[in-house]
C-alpha cells in the first residue's frame, strides 16, 4: 500500500498519516514513513523522542550525497549530471525507526527558486519514484499541498491519494487543486479524509461539497490530540477515538 497524505497547514494530515503508519506497523507490516512537507513534524507525531530528530539531516540537505549520486562537483558545475541517480540504498542507511515504523525525512527544494532540474530535486523525485514501486512495503508519504516532487510515473504508482481537511472553505479549496493537480499526473482518485469535525453540521457541510465516493470518512475533534502534542508525544498513544475512527478509514482504504 503507498498512499500520499495531503492538505494544507495545521488540518491535521501529520496526525493522521502518523496514525495510519502506526495502524500498519501493528500488523506487523514493514512500514515506511517518509517527511516530504518542508515543516517537518511527522517524527514528533510517530512517537520520536525531539532529541533523535534533531540529529536527522534530510536527505535534500545531504550535499555530499547529492553531489555523490547526481554528479554535480563542489563548484556546483555539472560535468556527468545524472538525472536517475542510485537511491535504492537510500531508505535502509538514513531512515530511523520508532514504533515499528520506519522514519525518512525527505526534506524540499524551492522549485521556483532552484529550477525544476536541481540536483537536490532529481535526488528526491528519484527517490520517491524508488519508494512507491516496493511491492511488499506500506509507505506513508505527508506531502506539501502541492505535488510539485510527484512525477506522472512516481504518482500513478501510489494507491490512494488522500486530502485531510477541515470543514472550511479554504479546505474545500485545497482538495479541488490537489485533484486537479494528480489528475494532470494521471491519477484516477483523489480520496478525503475531513478531520476536526465538531458537529453534525459540520458533517454535513462536508457531505454538500465533497463526491461521496471521494469521502473516506471523519476524525472528529479531539482535545487529547492537542495534549499529545503538546507533551511531544504520539496521538496514537492519546487518542482512542481518533485511532479507531482512522482505522475505520483505512479499511476503505484497502477496499
Amino acid at each position: 500500500m503507498k498512499v500520499a497524505v495531503t492538505g494544507k497547514g495545521g488540518v491535521g494530515k501529520t496526525t493522521f498519516a502518523a496514525i495510519l503508519s502506526r495502524l500498519y506497523a501493528d500488523e506487523g507490516r514493514t512500514v515506511l514513513a517518509a517527511d516530504v512537507d518542508p515543516d517537518a513534524n511527522l517524527g514528533l507525531a510517530l512517537g520520536f523522542p525531539e532529541e533523535e530528530l534533531a540529529d536527522i539531516t534530510p536527505v535534500s540537505r545531504m550535499k555530499d550525497l547529492v553531489k555523490e549520486r547526481t554528479g554535480v562537483d563542489d563548484s556546483g558545475i555539472v560535468r556527468y549530471f545524472k538525472m536517475t541517480p542510485r537511491v535504492d540504498d537510500i531508505p535502509d542507511r538514513f531512515a530511523k525507526t520508532c514504533n515499528g515504523v520506519k522514519l525518512l525525512v525527505m526534506g524540499t527544494v524551492d522549485i521556483a527558486g532552484a529550477g525544476c532540474v536541481c540536483p537536490e530535486h532529481v535526488l528526491l523525485k528519484r527517490l520517491l519514484s524508488h519508494l512507491t514501486v516496493q511491492d511488499d512495503d506500506v509507505v506513508v508519504m505527508d506531502m506539501e499541498a502541492g505535488l510539485e516532487h510527484l512525477g506522472r510515473g512516481t504518482a500513478s504508482n501510489m494507491d490512494q491519494f488522500v486530502v485531510v481537511i477541515e470543514p472550511g472553505a479554504r479546505s474545500i479549496q485545497t482538495y479541488k487543486r490537489v485533484k486537479e493537480l494528480a489528475t494532470d499526473l494521471g491519477v484516477k482518485q483523489v480520496r478525503v479524509v475531513a478531520n476536526k469535525v465538531r458537529s453534525a453540521e459540520d458533517e454535513e457541510y462536508v457531505r454538500s461539497r465533497i463526491p461521496a465516493e471521494d469521502l473516506l470518512g471523519f476524525v472528529h475533534y479531539s482535545s487529547r490530540v492537542i495534549d499529545a502534542d503538546r507533551q511531544g508525544e504520539s496521538p496514537y498513544d492519546y487518542d482512542e477515538e481518533a485511532v479507531e475512527e482512522i482505522r475505520a478509514i483505512k479499511a476503505k482504504l484497502e477496499a
